[in-house]
């Protein structure tokens, strides 16, 4: 009864519907494990062993692999890196504002924000042309095919699944890391913010010239950040100042790319799927992810030949007993 048939009123053109564009499905999850180890470590253990009993393609987390109230040690850091790594038969990863962003906080230690994600960056990132999991898959990675003015950003990576198009960029709540609380905060969201536009806009321009049958984005912000509504206007949007320059490209490219765009996302904890800009870009389709205390699963079916491309079920965690 959770099933959804998420919008890509399209016909795909004759180009993109190869043989090799086959059904497949993905898993999309995010905000989780929240809690300590003794709390939450076991069930998201079971929800990993759940998901790679459906034998998904892979599986994407978009973040926030621990709770803004626990400490952002090495220890747990290194602890999410194995769960990423136990995914099968391979997983990619976007950061979240909790691994980095609010470890400034004192439940989270009070640690230098900058270091942590310098930290998640030389750990988690030590190839990043392969993803996590069991048996990884190859990736293009911003820091590798735009090493001239971007090599820093390991994370910001891509690949291509049976005609489809993935994107992973680094665009994380808390505003996107766009604080008063320091010059240095500020500074890192410029550079980081200028980074995500040129992937984005580089991607979406592959993803075009390749006639790809639709393109996933995964981030970590809930851009939105206010209830969703029938009346609800991209212009509303473009208030979170540091969100306004991903999105206006997010907005233009899809248009220009005319065929369906899934924006998976987490942050607010809230599963959900929408049209998050009915006019300025009517293919893209929102997905947001479980979390925090739902800590379950969604599983996304893709049929490239088919006009609606996408379908989303939820995978609900045994651990939980049926709760959330």
């Amino acid at each position: 009864m959770f099933k959804h048939a998420l919008f890509g009123a399209v016909a795909l053109t004759a180009g993109a519907l190869t043989a090799q564009s086959e059904p497949f499905t993905f898993v999309a999850l995010g905000d989780a494990p929240y809690g300590t180890p003794e709390e939450v470590f076991a069930p998201f253990e079971t929800l990993i062993a759940t998901v790679n009993a459906r034998k998904p393609a892979f599986t994407i987390h978009v973040g926030d692999t621990k709770s803004g109230s626990t400490p952002c040690d090495d220890a747990m850091l290194d602890a999410q890196l194995g769960f990423l790594n136990s995914f099968a038969p391979a997983a990619v990863y976007t950061p979240g504002d909790n691994e980095w962003t609010d470890c400034h906080r004192p439940k989270a230690g009070g640690f230098d924000p900058l270091e942590r994600l310098d930290y998640i960056r030389r750990t988690y990132f030590t190839d990043p042309s392969t993803s996590f999991g069991t048996d990884p898959i190859a990736l293009e990675s911003q820091a590798v095919v735009m090493a001239d003015r971007f090599a820093t950003y390991v994370e910001n990576t891509r690949f291509a699944h049976e005609g489809v198009h993935f994107i992973q960029a680094h665009v994380v709540g808390s505003n996107n890391n766009l604080e008063a609380r320091d010059q240095k905060a500020a500074m890192e969201f410029f550079a980081r913010d200028a980074a995500n536009v040129a992937w984005l806009s580089d991607s979406f321009d592959q993803a075009i010239a390749a006639d790809a049958a639709a393109v996933v984005l995964s981030i970590h912000a809930d851009m939105f950040e206010f209830d969703f509504g029938p009346a609800w206007a991209p212009e509303g949007f473009l208030r979170h100042s540091g969100f306004i320059n991903f999105a206006g490209v997010l907005t233009e490219k899809a248009a220009a790319f005319d065929k369906p765009v899934l924006l998976i996302f987490g942050d607010s904890h809230k599963f959900r799927v929408f049209r998050p800009f009915p006019k300025a870009a009517p293919k893209m389709t929102a997905l947001e992810v479980f979390g925090s205390a739902d800590m379950h699963a969604v599983e996304v079916t893709v049929t490239p030949d088919d006009p609606a491309v996408f379908g989303v079920t939820p995978i609900l965690n045994p651990a939980l007993d049926g709760q959330g």
